[in-house]
């Protein structure tokens, strides 16, 4: 409830206050509030036009103590206490569409905009966009403080870019709805494989992107791209929740619906060019999609499709993958040469994925160094489904 909530009670208190800051300390603390209060009286009828009086009521008390304006709306507002309540479901979509381009804001850097993009639309932990951007917590703790100082500073508002603003923005708006995506496809950390609900929340953002920019093909690619992935995610565990790899997985579990559309978007955004990441990512996530059982996954195409994305957009993960495509298309020797530079990177070297992904290669020229990189991948990474397969692997069952 609060991940659905929280970025519409932020969105009331901005239209009538602005200055994100101010608003997300008062949305934090209704959601105490909310915390202690309804275990014991119960979820009210209306939770958010009861987040939001709380809320509206914690920024007054606090503007209150800064100027007589304040003062002013204070009183105001203690008349009209659900004015700030206008929830129509065009609203609810524009509310989306304003925090997410007010937090992609061109005075913040794109990690700003990313890391500020998570917290406040999609509701992320900290902690776990912080996992994201392998940096600690108390790093991106400061980060998100500087980009609320920065967009008060700027003066940036809560309304949508004028339409030559516009296109700018979207580049930081997919990497966060991708983000968002990622990290409910495979969460970082805890006891559960999937956030469905969060994943399923990243598409519908990228669905309002798409629908405000149709035009704009690495939005389309993007969009293509969450859905051919989120395709498979019934079949990614099993009764136990354990993680099931892509060569074991049932593909009629497989959603075919998400993979038509996935598909159908695909061929509307590739004949235009130029040719963006997200394009490539759904292109390859396409042939994955398309090949009827592991075997006869065409290896040779997503290699060339990974060479491609590591000349358009390079990156210690696109490496990751690129090295287990070529690994099967060539053999595990050329997969393992891939990753050699990655080993002098001291935050990917304190990531599980690249020991996971060393170890499978090593694994498969027969090294017995491999049961050394799965002990140290699982020992690294902080979601247990994972951890329970590296463990697995290591001791061969």
């Amino acid at each position: 409830m609060w991940r659905r909530e929280a970025p519409h009670v932020r969105a009331a208190l901005l239209r009538r206050w602005g200055h994100l800051d101010a608003c997300d300390d008062a949305v934090q603390e209704a959601a105490e509030a909310a915390v202690t209060r309804w275990p014991v009286t119960g979820v009210p009828d209306d939770p958010r036009a009861w987040l939001v009086r709380v809320a509206s009521r914690r920024l007054i008390d606090q503007l209150r103590a800064d100027s007589a304006r304040a003062r002013r709306e204070s009183l105001d507002a203690a008349r009209r206490p659900d004015a700030a309540v206008d929830q129509t479901p065009t609203n609810r979509a524009d509310d989306t569409l304003r925090l997410l381009f007010l937090c992609c804001h061109p005075a913040l850097s794109r990690p700003s905009q990313v890391a500020l993009t998570l917290r406040a639309v999609a509701g992320l932990r900290v902690e776990q966009i912080a996992a994201a951007h392998l940096v600690p917590a108390r790093t991106m703790t400061q980060r998100l403080h500087r980009a609320r100082t920065a967009l008060r500073r700027a003066g940036a508002r809560f309304t949508l870019p004028s339409p030559p603003e516009l296109p700018a923005r979207v580049a930081a708006v997919l990497d966060v709805c991708h983000l968002v995506f990622t990290e409910g496809y495979t969460r970082t950390s805890g006891t559960t494989l999937l956030d469905v609900e969060l994943a399923e929340e990243a598409i519908r953002l990228t669905r309002q992107v798409h629908a405000a920019l149709p035009d704009h093909h690495e939005a389309t690619g993007a969009l293509a791209l969450m859905l051919l992935t989120h395709a498979r995610s019934p079949a990614r565990t099993d009764a136990a929740g354990d993680l099931v790899p892509l060569a074991e997985q049932d593909r009629t579990r497989w959603r075919h619906d998400l993979i038509d559309e996935g598909v159908t978007l695909l061929g509307q955004a590739l004949p235009h060019g130029p040719v963006g990441r997200y394009q490539l990512q759904a292109a390859i996530a396409a042939v994955h999609a398309e090949a009827p059982t592991f075997p006869a996954t065409d290896w040779r195409q997503i290699s060339i499709l990974y060479d491609m994305l590591s000349r358009v957009a390079p990156s210690p993960f696109v490496t990751l993958n690129q090295a287990v495509a070529v690994a099967m298309a060539h053999g595990p020797s050329l997969g393992l040469a891939l990753l050699d530079p990655l080993l002098t990177d001291p935050a990917m070297l304190r990531h599980h994925r690249l020991h996971a992904v060393r170890a499978h290669l090593l694994e498969r020229t027969g090294d017995p160094d491999a049961a050394a990189h799965y002990r140290r991948a699982a020992a690294l990474t902080a979601s247990l489904p994972e951890q329970r397969y590296l463990n697995r692997r290591l001791t061969g069952r």
